[in-house]
């Protein structure tokens, strides 16, 4: 190698460098984007948890047709799978991938996916994508991915709904995740929630309310997955970009060594020429 493809070859790594690093600042704002956007739908989030934690125990099957399981539906699962559109973000969708290859039979489950990866890659496997959501802006499909798992729970077309996603910790903590949204069934976190209960008054009836309750809740949790999966996406990438900027300054680096080597080399090639024909002269 001589120093002409050396020079080049700095040359392309540091353009690389120039466009991770401006990848990696995008993914900050859009990251820091996200997080204020979880963070702004945490109070309601928080409230309608504490209200059906409060009512969770007192809850009838008869009150909502979303906490009855369909002895006749057909033996199927719907799965809602919010992957990313786009790559270059580490084992984001890698490990929800892998995820999903361990938790559940691909034959028996229907999917609905917001992302491209999971519509490229669910097919592969024999599955069915009944619907595609797949947009820039995956927060205004939630109302339809929403009344679509509805309906084909309220139909029996599934016996249960299903929803996969990674969920955001922090920049480096971020986990796949399988939540059961239908039949709905409320795990209670708290050892203090029967007290809550013994205080809590529903009016009006719990009949008129219960199920527009847990519709919203079951729309808001598809809406916090969102978000969450965003929030994830942008930190993956981030860390991505960050790690080949990194990779590329150090290999800048190394090649700049080889370059000075290479010149060094060929600088007292030069001296040695020119001090051995000295002394040829001399000599002669």
């Amino acid at each position: 190698m001589n120093i002409r493809q050396v020079r080049k070859k700095i040359k392309s790594v540091t353009n690389v460098r120039k466009i991770t690093k401006a990848m990696q600042l995008v993914s900050a704002i859009k990251m820091k984007k996200a997080q204020a956007a979880a963070i702004e739908a945490r109070p309601y989030q928080d409230n309608i948890d504490e209200i059906i934690a409060k009512i969770s125990a007192s809850l009838d099957a008869k009150y909502s047709l979303l906490l009855n399981t369909d002895d006749k539906a057909k033996q199927k699962d719907l799965v809602i799978v919010i992957t990313s559109n786009k790559g270059l973000c580490g084992s984001f969708n890698f490990n929800l991938f892998r995820y999903m290859t361990r938790s559940g039979d691909w034959k028996n489950r229907d999917f609905v996916v917001i992302g491209k990866k999971a519509a490229t890659l669910i097919p592969r496997f024999g599955s069915k994508v009944i619907a595609d959501f797949s947009s820039n802006q995956p927060q205004n499909s939630v109302s339809a991915v929403f009344q679509l798992a509805i309906d084909g729970f309220l139909k029996g077309e599934y016996k249960n709904v299903y929803m996969i996603y990674n969920r955001f910790y922090s920049v480096l903590k971020i986990e796949p995740v399988e939540e059961k949204l239908l039949p709905f069934a409320y795990k209670t976190k708290a050892p203090m929630v029967k007290e809550k209960i013994e205080e809590y008054l529903v009016e009006p009836d719990p009949y008129k309310i219960i199920d527009a309750l847990l519709r919203s809740y079951i729309e808001e949790k598809i809406r916090n997955a969102v978000i969450q999966s965003e929030a994830g996406e942008h930190s993956a990438r981030m860390m991505a970009m960050k790690s080949a900027t990194e990779n590329a300054n150090d290999v800048i680096f190394n090649l700049t060594l080889l370059r000075n080597k290479i010149r060094q080399e060929k600088i007292t090639g030069e001296l040695l020429d020119m001090i051995t024909a000295k002394e040829s002269v001399e000599v002669s």
